[in-house]
């Protein structure tokens, strides 16, 4: 891979992350209603990745709705739902629960992948999956006694989405799915209002918060997310996103104070030192060919 290239990758990559890494300070700080929060996140986040999309295509833009086809649609339910757990989990247990939970999960596409389509899955690729499932397990533990748990579980569901949709979208990796990613979000925005979403009744603190979520830290950094494995290696992209799992419970951290507990710290020392090591695996395997057939024989 040309050198230029593999730099734009990174500092692509880097800036993804740390423009994503407030959205779980965002929530928390946010005071209205969940379905409220839903609603206008979802809605906003719409609005401005249909600018970018319109920008992008200009007279192709309906074309690339229709392109997605029945992947794009299933990858958009399947991102709903995901939103729904993500921002309810958010709610329910301390953030950092919720981002070391949702680290795993291209670990558990890998374990959908091999489940509905029968693909293997390499021996290193299966130890990573079962310590990650014991680190769960570690904060599932630390979350009972302090009722924590339904908010775990909910990140375990929106872990499970997020998975889903990686294994969704492989088999339209062609085709680009930030629209289905649209409609994912915009299927939120009814079911928010059937919830009980009151748009109208939010504070001038709230909406500012619900802009700089909606309007700038996710619309930004999902579109540079999916536009940097043009430029690095999945499993490179997967490294450098682990840093949100770090940086995302330090900003709740400085401004809100919430210190996780040291089972949740634990638990994330075994998984984000798994996914480092998994990955780390991941990149040496995906070089050792390339290697050998640059060796003369």
């Amino acid at each position: 891979m040309d050198r230029s290239i593999h730099l734009k990758g990174l500092l692509l990559t880097f800036v993804a992350v740390l423009v994503l890494s407030p959205d779980a300070l965002l929530v928390r700080l946010i005071r209205c209603d969940v379905w409220t929060l839903l609603f206008w996140r979802c809605l906003l986040t719409s609005i401005m990745q249909t600018i970018f999309l319109a920008i992008f295509y200009r007279r192709q833009f309906l074309q690339s709705f229709r392109n997605i086809g029945r992947t794009g649609l299933l990858s958009a339910s399947v991102v709903a739902i995901g939103a729904l757990f993500f921002v309810n989990s958010l709610k329910q247990t301390a953030a950092a629960n919720t981002l070391i939970i949702l680290a795993a999960a291209p670990l558990f596409s890998s374990l959908l992948s091999w489940f509905f389509l029968r693909e293997k899955i390499a021996r290193h690729t299966w130890t990573a999956i079962f310590i990650c499932f014991g680190g769960i397990l570690l904060i599932f533990s630390g979350s009972l006694s302090s009722g924590l748990l339904l908010g775990d579980l909910l990140a375990l569901g929106a872990t499970f989405m997020w998975a889903s949709n990686i294994v969704t979208l492989r088999s339209g990796r062609a085709i680009n799915m930030v629209p289905a990613n649209l409609l994912g979000n915009l299927l939120v925005v009814p079911a928010a209002l059937m919830a009980g979403a009151q748009p109208l009744a939010i504070s001038g603190p709230d909406m500012i918060y619900l802009v700089l979520l909606g309007g700038i830290v996710l619309p930004v950094s999902f579109t540079m997310i999916t536009v940097s494995p043009r430029y690095l290696p999945a499993p490179e992209v997967s490294l450098i996103l682990l840093i949100e799992t770090i940086v995302g419970p330090v900003w709740v951290w400085l401004v809100i104070g919430e210190v996780p507990m040291a089972t949740t710290l634990l638990a994330g020392l075994l998984i984000v030192g798994t996914l480092v090591a998994h990955t780390l695996a991941s990149l040496w395997n995906s070089r050792q060919p390339r290697t050998a057939q640059q060796i003369p024989g």
